[in-house]
């Protein structure tokens, strides 16, 4: 099992082309942790605004009626992934995780995997 600060440094080495990651809380938008990111990526800022994000798209599913539970969210920029995926396991209720990638030096496909990986192992 994983803490939230072995899960960050596994988020960052584990998976090529990380430029920032976060373990957010999305019932308050406030980052449990943050390792990476930089003078173009604020962490702090993307973990509450992508709280937004979430909220929106959980309303959004329960105004269709839709039944299935969100894995992962995908924001494609210019230059960046930015992935976000629901922490399901024990305690990890009320979380998410936060990853920014580099479109040129990582696999998407991989990325996914591997936080895929990294979220079950959460113990928060």
């Amino acid at each position: 099992m994983a803490n939230v600060e072995v899960a960050l440094k596994e988020m960052m080495t584990g998976i090529e082309g990380a430029l920032g990651a976060a373990v957010v809380d999305y019932t308050s938008g406030m980052a449990l942790g943050t390792l990476g990111g930089g003078k173009g990526l604020d962490l702090e800022v993307a973990a509450a605004g992508n709280t937004d994000v979430i909220r929106a798209k959980v309303r959004t599913m329960e105004h269709l009626g839709l039944q299935s539970q969100i894995e992962d969210i995908l924001i494609t920029l210019g230059q960046q992934y930015h992935l976000i995926r629901l922490v399901t396991g024990r305690n990890g209720n009320g979380l998410f995780l936060y990853l920014v990638i580099d479109r040129d030096r990582s696999n998407l496909a991989m990325a996914r995997r591997q936080l895929k990986r990294i979220e079950e192992q959460l113990e928060v």
